[in-house]
């Protein structure tokens, strides 16, 4: 990034010769977030990456300053600070940008002078997000793994017992009186319970995906009327779909549990006490340039399918937050931590990612997903 910032520098302070009208499409052509600011901190240029990043126009920005974006507060502006004093280029990673307007964390930012220009920074920054959460993903993988051998030995050592119980509880239920006959149901539903979670631990075998192109809206529409006609019957949706999407390469019935186990989380985040519009929004998207290198290996991923599911509601706690898809992980009382585990481990078995960005007030889980290739249109 540092030759990025170098490049800049030049480009913008006119030391390669090249038309200012060149330049500007130099800058808006780099593929990461470039800013100058003048000596009181007000925006003279941004490039097309720089408005995707901050969520604003440039023409919205050239007419305002960064502490109109951040709080006063924020590291950044000691950072920025720090380069006008010690006249030279200076980096920091994992800082945060929140504010209302908004909600970046863990970026790198590279901060360096223009002499030509007194006062003036030019900005460079990196959101490493998508990086990190596709290792957190791999991770996430490797506990699911445990989890299927434990669903191995729990299959074999416990459902054969299970069903012996259970059927020994119906038995007593037909030959005991009204007060015992509560205790033998009390038996047979905790073993069915039981069973049932065994149940959705198997369901982290590592099986073939037999994949075909799915259209990702059917899948997004059949989704929303399962939740209107029973537990969201209540939520106000909201549809903000690209059209023009290509077809994913995927499993429609897994695509379909992914996005079913999300708008039920999101469902139940906006029915707790203290909402009082709620409402869920499901979105797509094409995102240009989304790839992401498998960790040890040569291969990439190219993810350009956006599936966005956000909603309105308290946020997930903080403390939890970095463990969310790892198994047994949840911040519900009567919730067994499998259903965003399993969510993960199906996207992961897709060749996508995904990534979750909660505060109160609004959280999302965004989906990266692969599109058909010419090698799987041909299978």
């Amino acid at each position: 990034m540092s030759g990025v910032v170098a490049k800049a520098s030049r480009l913008l302070t006119g030391r390669t010769g090249r038309p200012a009208a060149d330049t500007a499409a130099i800058l808006s052509a780099l593929p990461v977030p470039v800013m100058l600011l003048d000596a009181n901190n007000r925006f003279c240029h941004v490039n097309h990456a720089a408005e995707q990043f901050l969520g604003v126009s440039a023409s919205w920005l050239t007419q305002h300053r960064l502490d109109e974006m951040l709080p006063a507060d924020n590291p950044l502006f000691l950072l920025i600070e720090q380069v006008r004093t010690t006249e030279a280029t200076i980096s920091d990673h994992e800082l945060n940008l929140e504010s209302p307007r908004l909600h970046k964390r863990g970026i790198t930012v590279l901060a360096s002078p223009l002499p030509e220009e007194p006062g003036s920074v030019l900005l460079v920054m990196q959101d490493a997000s998508a990086a990190r959460a596709f290792d957190q993903q791999l991770a996430f993988r490797g506990a699911a793994r445990s989890v299927t051998g434990m669903a191995a030995i729990l299959a074999h050592e416990v459902k054969n017992p299970l069903s012996g119980i259970r059927g020994a509880a119906q038995l007593l239920e037909s030959s005991v009186g009204p007060a015992d006959r509560e205790l033998a149901e009390l038996i047979r539903d905790e073993a069915d319970r039981i069973r049932d979670l065994v149940d959705r631990m198997e369901a982290f075998g590592e099986k073939p995906i037999a994949r075909t192109a799915v259209n990702i809206h059917r899948v997004l529409e059949h989704v929303r009327k399962l939740a209107q006609s029973g537990f969201a019957a209540h939520i106000r949706f909201q549809e903000l779909y690209d059209p023009s999407l290509p077809p994913v390469w995927a499993n429609r019935d897994q695509l379909v549990q992914v996005v079913l186990n999300l708008v039920k989380n999101a469902a139940e985040a906006v029915t707790q006490d203290g909402i009082g519009h709620p409402e869920i929004v499901l979105s797509t998207g094409f995102q240009y340039g989304m790839r992401v290198a498998i960790p040890g290996t040569s291969e990439r991923l190219d993810l350009p399918l956006l599936v966005s599911v956000r909603d309105n509601g308290q946020g997930i706690p903080e403390d939890i937050r970095p463990h969310l898809f790892e198994p047994f992980v949840t911040s519900k009382n009567t919730g067994s931590g499998l259903g965003l585990s399993l969510v993960a481990k199906i996207v992961g078995d897709h060749g996508g990612l995904i990534e979750v960005d909660s505060r109160p007030g609004r959280t999302e889980f965004r989906l990266h997903l692969p599109v058909v290739s010419e090698k799987d249109a041909d299978r």
